[in-house]
């Protein structure tokens, strides 16, 4: 039979803009919540660097917020007016005590500042955990009050294409390098149009002055902070000169990342710039036609590859301001230099593309401080120091030619864990030095043992180094097999504080009950989605494109499966359970090296296929699930709340691999498919 909608319910129109009817109403409310929700990840771990480390903390915030609007939305007539409120507070209280972190804690590496300012982390993440989800709670409320107005899959749908319509919005901001200043207006222009208290003077002072509040701080942030924002980074520049050499100093999210010097100069005082040319026999006997050089930033070591001899250098940075930044301002103007061609993309992304070969490809400095996503504890980088990714590198090499790469390590297991890889790539030991502080380092590895020129051989890697990062388990600066303490403690609390706020909001557990086949499909999809991001990602690159791409690919195979489900017969439960599961195995026995091995046309389409099957099949089991329910919002509240679940389970990822996430994932919807009512289990 065709899935039948349940009648809609009326609702007071004291909760309601009176100038827009339901389905546009739902559209905006379900873009302004996504929207903040982005922009919210985006800001504060602009300022906040503890973000960068604690990866989902305030996507957890948000979903418990979402969660909690849904609930709260069939309990009470009232306009979420604090929503506001908690933003302009919130904003002000992130630019009054912006974070740097010292580079070290227990289990975690820190690529920051090596001096502690503002508080703690103990103090400020709970505060933007809290209200991250007393923020989004509002535009929450607002979308499940209409949910009570329409059909369910009637609202399912608008709220989808609402959701689509903010990642849209937001994505086309990031490509225009819009300011925060910018997404503060629209969101005060929302709250606006949403929020109407019946008397002018509580619409101004609940609504109009937290909305100036935030526009007001954005744009004092915009004026002082002369930042240019690219899709990853607050980036901040100012130039000054040690005697007469100039230098443009580059920081990212309030964070020293590079300086641009003149080549001679960075060579005099560096000594370590040098030594991948001395260390590979393309370098000393001056055959340099090809280099590729991967985070070529602000073009320094563009500069010196040039002033080496390299007679043509292809430069990728991942970021376009980065790259910006050092056309306009590097003193020795290398990107302007015909034999200098840039490439905006992630580095294992163009290994993956082209079909070019070098003499010596550079990975120089790539170290991100930022992550692909909030959903995952991926960075831009980690595809770029597994095993995999130097293979490729050295599939791409003349012969005679070399890899190097260069950094400040600070560990001695983490300057090992990365020879020992370049060992397991290249088949024999590199060369390995050590210069200066902070394990300053330089692994050059050549095609063969006679492309690099060592002056001692490399001993091996130390006891208790680390085996070699792979593309399942990419974490490199993770030390043991495990989660460290620190995360497993600020998991902890978050569950904790949602269990006692969902408990304060919906009142006894047992109201959810009915719905805990709901939950467990929210927590095995959040491991879903995160699976998908991490693999194309992995497959197109960690690009904020391909990365805005996938979301929004999740989002369409979801309205997908619910436009099936309104106007088609659908196999029964069950069915569709197999199905899911028949996805599931399908997702798990087909490798990324296989993929990676494909023309790109042919790998996207396999990728589409492989990945969003179990996607769509399981957003079919959602639907029709979702339609036969007695509460529709305390239903899609129990939902969003299992997300928080799965969301603290992707660390699990940092254990079992990423492949792993798909085998919980499988035994969460066999428990879901367990829990499901008798009724349910006939419904077609």
């Amino acid at each position: 039979m065709i899935a039948v909608d349940t009648p809609p319910q009326p609702e007071s129109g004291a909760a309601r803009a009176p100038w827009l009817a339901v389905r546009p109403r739902l559209v905006v409310a379900s873009a302004f919540m996504l929207f903040l929700e982005l922009a919210l990840i985006r800001w504060t771990g602009s300022n906040i660097v503890h973000l960068s480390y604690f990866t989902n903390f305030v996507l957890l915030g948000s979903f418990l917020g979402i969660g909690l609007g849904f609930l709260r939305a069939g309990r009470t007539k009232r306009q979420p007016y604090y929503s506001p409120l908690v933003l302009a507070a919130l904003v002000l209280i992130v630019l009054r005590f912006p974070v740097t972190v010292n580079r070290e804690a227990e289990g975690i590496l820190y690529f920051t500042s090596l001096s502690t300012s503002g508080p703690p982390a103990w103090a400020i993440l709970p505060v933007i955990f809290v209200a991250a989800a007393v923020v989004l709670m509002g535009p929450a409320e607002m979308v499940g009050r209409c949910f009570t107005e329409l059909s369910r899959l009637d609202a399912y749908r608008y709220d989808l294409i609402g959701s689509l319509t903010g990642i849209v919005l937001f994505s086309a901001l990031s490509f225009l390098s819009a300011p925060p200043v910018v997404w503060g207006l629209i969101v005060a222009v929302v709250y606006g149009v949403l929020l109407q208290p019946r008397s002018l003077s509580r619409y101004v002072g609940l609504v109009t002055i937290p909305s100036l509040v935030i526009v007001g701080a954005l744009a004092f942030e915009t004026l002082t902070a002369g930042a240019l924002w690219s899709p990853y980074y607050k980036v901040t520049s100012k130039h000054f000169a040690i005697g007469d050499v100039p230098i443009m100093d580059i920081q990212v999210n309030g964070i020293p990342h590079q300086q641009a010097i003149p080549a001679r100069n960075r060579l005099e005082w560096e000594r370590q710039y040098a030594l991948p040319y001395e260390r590979t026999a393309a370098g000393t006997q001056g055959r340099l036609d090809n280099v590729l050089i991967v985070g070529a930033g602000s073009g320094t070591d563009v500069a010196i590859a040039l002033s080496k001899g390299a007679k043509h250098v292809d430069a990728v940075e991942i970021d376009p301001k980065l790259r910006e930044l050092g056309f306009k301002n590097h003193p020795d103007r290398p990107y302007s230099d015909p034999r200098v061609t840039t490439h905006i993309t992630d580095g294992r992304a163009f290994l993956e593309r082209t079909d070019g070969k070098y003499d010596l490809i550079l990975f120089a400095l790539p170290d991100s401080l930022t992550l692909v996503s909030g959903a995952s504890s991926l960075r831009l980088e980690s595809y770029l120091f597994t095993e995999e990714a130097m293979r490729a590198a050295r599939d791409h090499l003349k012969p005679g030619g070399a890899f190097a790469m260069y950094n400040y390590y600070r560990e001695l297991w983490l300057v090992d864990r990365l020879a020992s890889t370049a060992q397991a790539a290249f088949g024999h030991k590199p060369c390995v030095d050590e210069v200066g502080a902070g394990r300053q380092a330089v692994i050059t590895a050549g095609i063969t043992p006679d492309a690099q020129v060592c002056p001692a051989v490399w001993l091996g890697a130390s006891a208790g180094t680390p085996p070699p990062a792979v593309d399942d388990r990419p974490f490199l600066y993770l030390h043991g097999r495990d989660i460290p303490s620190i995360y497993l403690i600020a998991l902890g609390l978050i569950l904790l504080v949602s269990v006692l706020a969902v408990r304060a909001v919906a009142g006894p557990f047992r109201t959810m009950r009915p719905y805990a086949d709901l939950f467990l499909l929210g927590v095995s999809f959040l491991l879903l989605e995160t699976k998908n991001i991490t693999g194309f990602a992995l497959l197109f690159g960690t690009t904020w494109v391909v990365n805005a791409v996938v979301f929004a690919g999740v989002l369409v195979a979801v309205l997908l499966a619910v436009e099936v489900t309104r106007r088609f017969r659908t196999p029964s439960l069950p069915v569709m359970y197999g199905i899911l599961f028949g996805g599931l195995v399908l997702a798990a026995l087909v490798p990324n090296a296989w993929l990676l091995g494909l023309p790109l046309p042919l790998r996207a389409v396999c990728a589409v296929v492989v990945a969003f099957l179990p996607i769509f099949a399981a957003n079919v089991v959602f639907a029709k699930r979702f339609n036969d329910t007695a509460d529709a919002t305390t239903a899609f509240g129990a939902n969003l709340l299992g997300a928080i679940l799965g969301g603290c389970l992707e660390y699990l990822s940092l254990v079992i691999g990423y492949n792993g996430l798909l085998v919980v994932a499988g035994l969460l919807y066999l428990g879901a498919f367990a829990l499901l009512p008798r009724t349910s289990k006939a419904v077609v």
